[in-house]
């Protein structure tokens, strides 16, 4: 159901509440400082542009383990198809492509300025650039990115992979809007285009953090003539530096320079690489030897060397010089599902909560250099972090006592379930291997099923109807923030009007009233402290549920090979570096 409410601001507290981190449009991944690949160092990435270049030429590889859940702007919601779709699909904002807290920032990006919001908050307009044209040149216009709006947001059993919260935030129709495969005759009353260069987006009420949900690839915009709905996939039009030579479904996306790209038109874009390619299906360990010898400039999933590769690294001063080992607002965790039996109870919850052996939980993932122990939801990197631990255990070992008594609190001796995990992600099922084996102590019985990542949320842990009818109680997730606020982290994944019946990531269906109420109070807020106060209060709300068992601050662990250049370690995108400019030194 859409959410309908109303809420009444001063316009002085209105403005408070739209204060928005931003920088300006001349912003340039140039302006940060550098430095060289030669000793560049340890952790170099993570504080400034290392092998800064603006050579042209050469091919850039990305490769990857699995398959993306898609690489439609509009129908994604992984954070390394957030970053690599900036090449071809330019939303209204963006971040700006820089190492570190400087990489946080939002800048213009399609638009040219950023959002203007109404006095009462209640409207946000944007302005195109000028002089914006598709691969095939075209013009770009406006009712371009309201359509790619409504494809993304209003068409769940097309697309469904990417998040709610345009749909959430929009104010509804005056008749049911069913979406634009639905009703092509229909129109989103809530989102105006005045003329080929002006969008108004009017919302229920008003929303702190609007220019970071446009930064999301859901405004990049899409010609309705071109739309092929499930298909666009094999034939996206591109709108940024690069557009596709080809695609093929599972095995790989070849990406070359737009020649209707104008730079005059994109301060932040460099255009280096003569082609760039994206290999699907790629073994870790041999991503990781392409890393390393240079022939793969990227691993375009982010999330770090294997277990092997890392002991390698570590042992070799040399090669540990060229990582980098950033946290970047993610947590890894299990969600506990609250619709499946004898979950449904807390208690039950609450004996997994106790059960866990965090640290060998750790160690499975890589030991704390890929890591800290979390008691928490919100990670310690973003804004309303509160340190508090509901479900203490001795050196976070677990504890079988504790466990057992909430278990016999919940009517059992013992409970059959199954715990869900990605196929590709070795740490990951390594993880829940570690999981399975503390739980079992307790008499909580979890069969690991293995589901590829590229569907995980659409077909399998992130299709409550699924879950019920394979019991699956447990499910591995790791989350990143869609944006560096506390907001940005929890919605979509403890928001109960988040739920879908696809591409869902509030795996555990948690639909508590008093967290929905203060994830809204939080959005109107006009004071930032109060907010931030608001998402603490929210995560040990959640935690009191005990539907979440955080496990680690998840960092990655990266090699920088000496064939790329401008590469920086960037927050805004879960620590991964940023896609955006990156060249090949070949």
């Amino acid at each position: 159901m859409r959410r309908s409410r109303t809420v009444a601001l001063t316009a002085a507290a209105a403005a408070a509440v739209l204060v928005v981190t931003g920088c300006s449009s001349s912003s340039k991944s140039g302006d940060s400082s550098s430095s060289s690949a030669a000793g560049a160092g340890a952790d170099a990435a993570t504080k400034n542009i290392v092998n800064a270049s603006d050579k042209k030429g050469g091919t850039v590889t990305f490769e990857m383990k699995g398959t993306p859940d898609s690489l439609d702007p509009g129908n994604t919601y992984y954070a390394y198809i957030y970053n690599f779709s900036r090449l071809y699909a330019r939303p209204l904002t963006t971040f700006n492509p820089a190492a570190g807290e400087e990489g946080n920032k939002l800048v213009p990006d399609l638009a040219e300025s950023m959002g203007q919001p109404s006095a009462d908050g209640l409207s946000w307009t944007y302005k195109l650039r000028k002089g914006l044209k598709y691969d095939d040149g075209t013009p770009i216009t406006s009712k371009d990115v309201k359509y790619a709006v409504e494809r993304s947001n209003f068409a769940p059993d097309v697309n469904s992979n990417g998040p709610t919260y345009f749909h959430d935030l929009l104010v509804d129709n005056p008749t049911p809007y069913a979406g634009p495969y639905k009703d092509k005759e229909g129109d989103l009353k809530s989102i105006e285009t005045p003329d080929d260069t002006t969008i108004i987006f009017h919302l229920q009420h008003p929303f702190a953090d609007f220019d970071y949900l446009v930064s999301a690839p859901q405004t990049a915009p899409v010609p309705q003539a071109k739309d092929t709905g499930a298909d666009y996939v094999k034939h996206i039009v591109s709108s940024g530096s690069f557009k596709f030579e080809s695609y093929e479904d599972g095995k790989q996306a070849v990406l070359v320079p737009n020649t209707n790209w104008d730079k005059s038109t994109d301060p932040i874009r460099k255009q280096l690489p003569d082609k760039i390619q994206l290999k699907m299906n790629i073994d870790q360990a041999t991503i990781d030897k392409d890393l390393l010898a240079g022939n793969a400039q990227v691993d375009l999933v982010g999330g770090g060397v294997d277990p092997q590769t890392q002991a390698q690294i570590l042992q070799n001063p040399k090669l540990k010089a060229k990582t980098d080992n950033a946290y970047g607002g993610r947590l890894v965790y299990l969600a506990i599902n609250s619709k499946v039996a004898p979950f449904d109870n807390v208690e039950c919850r609450k004996a997994v909560q106790f059960a866990i052996d965090k640290v060998s939980v750790q160690t499975a993932e890589g030991g704390p250099i890929r890591g800290q122990i979390a008691n928490t939801v919100l990670p310690p990197d973003i804004p309303g972090h509160q340190d508090f631990n509901l479900y203490e255990t001795k050196d976070n070992k677990g504890d079988e006592a504790k466990a057992k008594d909430a278990l016999k609190a919940c009517g059992k001796d013992s409970i059959n379930t199954v715990l869900s995990a990605r196929t590709e992600r070795a740490t990951e099922v390594a993880a829940a291997t570690s999981i399975q084996a503390a739980l079992k102590k307790v008499g909580i019985n979890a069969e690991i099923q293995q589901y590829p990542q590229g569907k995980y949320l659409t077909d399998s842990a992130g299709a409550p109807q699924f879950t019920q009818d394979h019991n699956i109680g447990l499910m591995m997730m790791q989350w990143g923030a869609d944006w560096p606020t506390g907001y940005g982290f929890l919605q979509q994944v403890v928001d109960g009007r988040a739920i879908k019946a696809s591409g869902n990531s509030n795996l555990s269906q948690l639909n508590d009233p008093a967290v929905n109420k203060l994830i809204d109070d939080a959005a109107v807020n006009p004071d930032k402290a109060a907010r931030e106060k608001i998402y603490g209060d929210i995560d040990k709300k959640v935690m009191e549920q005990a539907v979440i068992v955080p496990l680690t601050y998840f960092k990655v662990f990266l090699y920088r090979p000496d064939s790329a250049t401008n590469l920086a370690s960037t927050p805004a995108f879960s620590g991964e570096y940023d896609y955006l400019n990156i060249g090949s030194a070949k």
